[in-house]
């Protein structure tokens, strides 16, 4: 079937058209924008110097940050052009031979990662860790909760593509039977199911970024996997929070979403059920709807173990953008937030294995034997997708790891 010619319903049809960073065989294996389309890449740079594009010198690029800094016009004159590229048959005839066959290319980390949040978004995903490990608390959530987005600093420099296998962390751990801590290869290793945010417009330090300027600043989403050493965080996280325990990887999807292929799937956040103060309130009429209703899919060496529906997340991404400027802390091209696990109300739509198998409790049972926490071997394969236009699927990519050896 030629390129152009999708099977009707294609998840990558020109409703979707996301961005990656992707480098050919051979000589020529220079890195360089690409779009998706079906299962082939366009290479956006050279397409747009062949159709005489005024945006060639933002897409002739080895990472997606110059468009990222362009802002959201640009993104969306952009975003039109492309769609006309791959529509109009005198622009498809003249840029039929860049596109390439994905099994023919390889994918790289499509932007330049400047800081890395990560958040605690999931009321469902908080209460089951909040029983887990204060299982006699009067309240499951902690009394900041309802009040404010929690979240933490991670690390960029460890961010990585989807395919790149992951390296068991090493760390101190400490049993409850241990009179002291040892060090050595995490035993508890475990996954969180998230979705990324990309910054793209930058802000100014000392001016917070409002509820309603969501869509100025953030580009696009992908997913995103959160490895976690489930024993090494429980050692080290007090008082301070994550440290080596989350460090060591981070796992992004090669494609990014742009919202504007994502406002069918626009939905309104679960309700709220404790007053919001002024800089987080979404509940006016004024205020878009700040939720997607994403369906993640978590796979464990094939075997689908987990569905999170993101719909249920309580913060939306425009709640937390928000709250992590609100004390003046600037915005960089680049800048990378993940939701927190995302975890639905019932057993199978929770998206870690903490949750899964409530602590290594119940330990999970896979076609290769039973998991409580990943082995080395494993691959974790996250996907997704999201309702598009007229009913058809947005898709959301994958991203995929397999945890070797340390």
């Amino acid at each position: 079937m030629p390129p152009f010619d999708l099977p009707e319903g294609d998840p990558f049809g020109t409703h979707n058209l996301p961005y990656g960073v992707f480098s050919l065989p051979g000589s020529d294996s220079a890195r360089r924008v690409g779009v998706r389309l079906g299962d082939h890449v366009l290479d956006a740079g050279k397409a747009a110097y062949a159709l005489g594009s005024p945006y060639a010198p933002l897409l002739a690029q080895d990472s997606l940050n110059p468009l990222l800094a362009a802002g959201h016009t640009t993104w969306s004159d952009v975003r039109r052009a492309l769609t006309a590229w791959v529509t109009v048959p005198a622009h498809q005839e003249a840029i039929a031979d860049l596109l390439h066959p994905l099994s023919s290319v390889t994918l790289h980390l499509p932007f330049e990662v400047a800081d890395y949040v990560d958040f605690y978004a999931s009321e469902n995903h908080a209460r089951n860790v909040g029983q887990i490990f204060r299982p006699d608390a009067e309240d499951s959530l902690t009394p900041n909760w309802k009040h404010l987005p929690i979240g933490y600093h991670g690390r960029s420099g460890t961010v990585v593509v989807s395919g790149t296998d992951v390296v068991r962390p090493s760390g101190q751990r400490k049993a409850p039977a241990d009179a002291e801590p040892v060090f050595g290869p995490s035993v508890r290793l475990d996954i969180e199911a998230e979705v990324g945010f990309v910054v793209g417009t930058p802000s100014e330090m000392g001016r917070p970024v409002a509820l309603g300027d969501f869509r100025e600043h953030v580009f696009g989403l992908c997913l995103l996997n959160d490895w976690s050493a489930r024993d090494v965080q429980a050692w080290e996280y007090v008082p301070l929070g994550p440290f080596l325990g989350k460090s060591f990887a981070t796992s992004v999807s090669a494609w990014i979403t742009p919202l504007d292929a994502l406002e069918d799937a626009r939905v309104a956040p679960p309700e709220r059920t404790h007053p919001l103060l002024p800089y987080l309130d979404d509940s006016g009429p004024d205020v878009e709807p700040g939720g997607y209703d994403l369906r993640i899919s978590v796979a464990i060496n094939g075997h689908v173990v987990s569905e999170p529906p993101f719909s249920t997340m309580y913060w939306t991404a425009a709640q937390q953008l928000a709250h992590m400027t609100v004390n003046g802390a600037s915005l960089r091209t680049g800048d990378l937030y993940g939701s927190g696990t995302v975890s639905g109300p019932t057993e199978g739509e929770r998206g870690s294995l903490l949750e899964l198998t409530w602590n290594g409790r119940d330990p999970l049972e896979l076609p290769d034997g039973k998991r409580a926490f990943l082995e080395d071997g494993d691959v974790v394969t996250l996907s997704a997708w999201a309702p598009g236009p007229g009913g058809v699927r947005v898709g959301l990519g994958e991203v995929t790891g397999r945890v070797v050896a340390s």
